[in-house]
């Protein structure tokens, strides 16, 4: 018998509201808090910078028993991501387990012996404290904004200039007619200077540190998701915990692998002309491609080939006035500044004891299966990893979490062999993949499929492949068939 647990959700977004259903339909009273007005996390209107769309398919950022809508496009604008994860949200009556405008602002264990967690809470003037037998961290990885400074900023905003991080970005009016400057190499950064360029600025200069390997949604004419999302291209990478068969195999077939990726390098060096603005990355694309890879912005090489968008490699060494002075020794006249420097990894709520047990003193997370740590008992992380597919993954780590709470996955994990495959797995991330360090070494990208086959062993899925070998091989990730993966685990229920 599981017995039936009180349980907190920390966040309302993609991961929040799949978590918040997993537990609740095991029958476990969920309590969730979003700090803000309304769901949708990073895809709250207020927060979306303007033209925001998705970077993976519509078909490859939904819930596995709720597509999204037929008539959204491939790749949907942010107001219709907001709106279906409000519709998956009424869908499910979400709506009744959360309190909005609600902010965690510390948690402790339980002073009363019990496991658990007690949770101080805040809302407008109201503070409270209220125990929880688990806390569901889901408020993902951009939940706090990082913010720097440099030298002279003070005086280029007594002049008159603007300095916003990304997200501020919301009001395209703010560019109008303006000399703008946008810091960062992600797709936010592209995707706010192609929409300043095309909102009447009167000049956009983009700096970045290095180039990186873009992808365009179509690559040679063919839809990206039919080319990088596949099982036959994932094993061409180095996965950790390789036989040695599988040693043998690559080694074997390493020439094919490495012809297979310079003929992807020549082919987006051709489409996008990378070569002629100096946008050659240094390293190459099977070892540098992880969840920093950013898809290309639609216009944004015809709008620098237009001259509308002049890239600078390099970064910020000072406001000088109204010219920042780049570090490569470029001058360049400014009226606003955005800073597209993503987001505080972290959970600053988390007393520090804990904090350094899941924290290694060189940023790596130690997590089981991103989601857990031996020494933070009753508690665990939806959507703390980073991933090209966002939603299906949060939904595959809240239904593994549910289970791991209630002692229900068919291979439950002690304490040692957790601990035993977190090592190996940052020793893998240190010495044989190191792009898989970024983002405290929480991505799971291109591993989807390997990520996916082991939760769902765990789990003790009767399916964890499609019937048609040509289709799971040479095929993206299909979000109807991990449905029926994940009802082809045992079932339960907590009372």
């Amino acid at each position: 018998m599981v017995n039936r647990k009180k349980v907190a959700v920390i966040g309302g977004g993609v991961s929040g509201l799949a978590a918040a259903k997993a537990f609740d339909e095991r029958g476990h009273r969920v309590v969730g808090f979003e700090r803000s007005h309304d769901f949708g996390g990073v895809w709250e209107l207020s927060r979306s910078y303007p033209d925001v769309q998705t970077q993976s398919p519509k078909d490859l950022y939904c819930y596995t028993d709720h597509p999204m809508p037929e008539d959204y496009p491939e790749w949907p604008k942010g107001p219709q991501v907001h709106a279906y994860l409000h519709s998956y949200a009424a869908k499910h009556k979400l709506h009744r387990l959360f309190q909005l405008n609600t902010n965690v602002r510390s948690m402790e264990r339980r002073a009363d012996g019990k496991p658990g967690w007690t949770l101080s809470l805040e809302a407008g003037s109201h503070n409270w404290t209220e125990d929880f037998d688990f806390v569901v961290i889901g408020s993902g990885q951009f939940s706090d904004k990082n913010i720097i400074t440099h030298p002279g900023q003070d005086a280029f905003e007594a002049a008159g200039g603007q300095v916003m991080h990304s997200c501020e970005y919301t009001d395209p009016s703010i560019v109008k007619d303006k000399r703008v400057v946008v810091l960062g190499g992600s797709k936010s950064a592209t995707d706010i200077a192609v929409n300043a360029a095309n909102n009447g600025a009167r000049s956009v200069h983009w700096v970045y540190l290095e180039p990186v390997w873009r992808i365009p949604y179509f690559v040679g004419g063919i839809n990206f998701k039919r080319l990088l999302y596949m099982r036959a291209q994932e094993q061409q990478f180095n996965a950790w915990g390789r036989s040695g068969v599988s040693r043998a195999l690559a080694a074997l077939f390493k020439p094919l692998v490495w012809a297979n990726f310079r003929g992807l390098e020549t082919l987006l060096k051709a489409q996008l002309g990378l070569k002629k603005y100096g946008m050659v990355p240094k390293i190459p694309i099977e070892k540098d491609v992880s969840c920093s890879v950013p898809i290309v912005t639609p216009g944004l090489f015809e709008a620098l080939k237009a001259g509308r968008i002049k890239n600078i490699q390099g970064t910020f060494d000072r406001y000088d006035g109204k010219t920042i002075q780049m570090t490569g020794g470029q001058k360049v006249e400014a009226d606003v500044s955005i800073l597209a420097v993503g987001w505080k990894l972290g959970v600053p709520y988390l007393p520090q004891p804990y904090q350094e047990k899941l924290v290694e003193p060189d940023g790596q997370y130690r997590v089981y299966r991103l989601s857990v740590n031996p020494d933070l008992p009753d508690m665990g992380f939806v959507g703390f990893n980073s991933s090209f597919c966002t939603v299906l993954s949060a939904e595959m780590i809240a239904n593994w979490l549910v289970r791991y709470a209630d002692g229900q996955l068919a291979d439950q994990p002690s304490a040692a062999q957790m601990n035993e495959n977190i090592e190996m797995m940052l020793n893998w991330k240190r010495t044989e993949r190191p792009a898989a360090k970024i983002y405290g070494g929480l991505c799971s990208a291109p591993f989807h499929f390997k990520h996916f086959d082991e939760l769902l062993a765990d789990m003790g899925a009767a399916r964890r492949k499609r019937s048609n070998p040509l289709a799971e091989q040479f095929s993206y990730p299909d979000h109807r068939a991990y449905g029926e993966f994940l009802a082809s685990c045992p079932q339960y229920q907590a009372g």
